[in-house]
């Protein structure tokens, strides 16, 4: 079994009528929802929890952080920053989506400011499928249709993907790399971006699909951690 953590500023959701009426259990409840009826377990974290909901024993027992934010990245602090981090260079996988992808365990990750154009004008997106023959895309078909979606347009400043899964393509003739694969140390990361909080995007069934997909993609592996640092010869060197 997969053991998912499920993050989630839940601002949005406290002060907005439309994210409320959207959401009602939060952005992380419905992840969640839809991610327990995988083989996997859930649980769920938020900003204004102790510790961001992330302490050092809850990270320790999650397999896959699925991480959503966008009005409150400055206030995720550093330490927790740090100790993701370090959990994902151990084999810890992260899927980032949406508007995390500003957050700071992004930035960190990429190394870049990961900024990109945005419009929030209710048009429709078309999600194409690049890798047709990726793990991440099973059951998703030659595309995605969402009849609304935030727009999100190139050039979105990360490095070089090591893999490019899904391109959106957005009426105003903007296209984005939309899903986007990377390994950090031990660690798989997958970044995909649909899901702006006023729009049902995370109740669309192939959306879902593709977030479980990833999930099990960013799994952790049996591979052993590296060791570091000073390390003694295997066999005796001749002097």
């Amino acid at each position: 079994m997969i053991k998912v953590t499920v993050w989630n500023e839940f601002r949005h959701e406290k002060h907005n009528q439309a994210v409320q009426e959207m959401y009602p259990e939060g952005i992380h409840g419905q992840l969640a929802k839809f991610l327990s009826e995988d083989e996997v377990i859930v649980r769920t974290a938020t900003l204004d929890e102790p510790e961001h909901g992330l302490t050092e024993e809850v990270l320790k027992a999650t397999d896959v952080l699925v991480w959503w934010g966008h009005m409150a990245h400055g206030e995720v602090q550093d330490e927790i920053v740090d100790r993701v981090h370090k959990r994902i260079l151990e084999g810890m996988g992260l899927v980032v989506l949406h508007s995390a992808h500003f957050s700071k365990i992004f930035k960190r990750l990429m190394g870049t400011s990961c900024d990109l154009k945005w419009r929030e004008d209710g048009g429709n997106c078309r999600i194409w499928n690049v890798n047709p023959s990726h793990p991440i895309v099973e059951g998703i078909g030659e595309f995605i249709d969402l009849d609304v979606e935030e727009m999100y347009g190139e050039h979105f400043d990360i490095p070089e993907p090591d893999e490019l899964i899904f391109v959106s393509w957005f009426p105003g003739g903007e296209v984005f790399r939309s899903g986007c694969t990377y390994r950090r140390g031990n660690g798989k990361v997958f970044y995909f971006q649909p899901g702006h909080e006023t729009y049902p995007s995370y109740y669309n069934e192939k959306v879902q699909q593709v977030i479980r997909n990833g999930v099990r993609w960013c799994a952790p592996t049996q591979n052993a951690y590296p060791t570091y640092g000073h390390y003694e010869a295997r066999q005796k060197l001749k002097v």
